[in-house]
C-alpha cells in the first residue's frame, strides 16, 4: 500500500486539501472529521444531497455538497506519485488517510472480478478490523497521532 505513495521522480508540487478551515468541527488524533455527503449515520456531519441534475462523479468543488471523499478521488492519481507531501493541517491528514483507504480498496479488487464480486470484496473489507493511526500495522504512524482513547479510536473506525 505505501509503495503507491512513493515515486522516484516528483516534478510537480503535491495537491493539498482545499478545505482548510481554521475552526475544525471535530479532530480525532490529528485528523479532521469533516462533513460528508451521506445518508448513513456516523460521527461526521451530513452535507446536503446533490441536486438531481448533478452526477456524483461531477461535483463542482465550489458546491456545498463537495465532500472530502470527492477531493480524495479527484486528487488520488496526482498525490500517489509524490515522494514527499507537505502536511499543512488536519484536512491534509484526512486526504492522506483517504488515499491510503482508496489504495487498499483497489488492492482488494481484481481485474477478473465482476461488479457484484468486487462490491462484495469491498463490503467485506469495510467490515474487517483495519489498522488506524497508533496501531503497529498502520503504515504512516510518523505523520499521525494515535487517538487519545478507545472512544476516539472507534470514532475514527466509523
Amino acid at each position: 500500500m505505501s509503495e503507491l505513495l512513493v515515486c522516484l521522480f516528483s516534478p510537480l508540487p503535491n495537491h493539498n486539501a482545499s478545505n482548510f478551515i481554521p475552526d475544525w468541527p471535530t479532530i480525532v488524533g490529528n485528523i479532521a472529521l469533516l462533513p460528508l455527503r451521506t445518508r448513513t449515520r456516523g460521527p461526521a456531519y451530513a452535507l446536503p444531497p446533490l441536486p438531481a441534475s448533478t452526477a456524483a462523479i461531477d461535483v463542482d468543488p465550489d458546491s456545498e455538497s463537495y465532500d472530502p471523499l470527492d477531493e480524495v478521488l479527484s486528487l488520488f492519481r496526482a498525490n500517489t506519485f509524490f515522494r514527499n507531501f507537505e502536511i499543512k493541517g488536519p484536512a491534509d491528514r484526512l486526504l492522506i488517510y483517504g488515499i491510503l483507504f482508496v489504495s487498499e480498496c483497489l488492492g482488494k479488487i481484481r481485474s477478473t472480478m465482476g461488479n457484484r464480486e468486487a462490491e462484495k470484496a469491498l463490503l467485506n473489507a469495510a467490515l474487517d478490523q483495519f489498522s488506524i493511526p497508533g496501531d503497529a500495522s498502520f503504515p504512516l504512524n510518523q505523520a499521525f497521532e494515535a487517538p487519545k482513547d478507545r472512544q476516539d479510536a472507534e470514532t475514527l473506525r466509523q
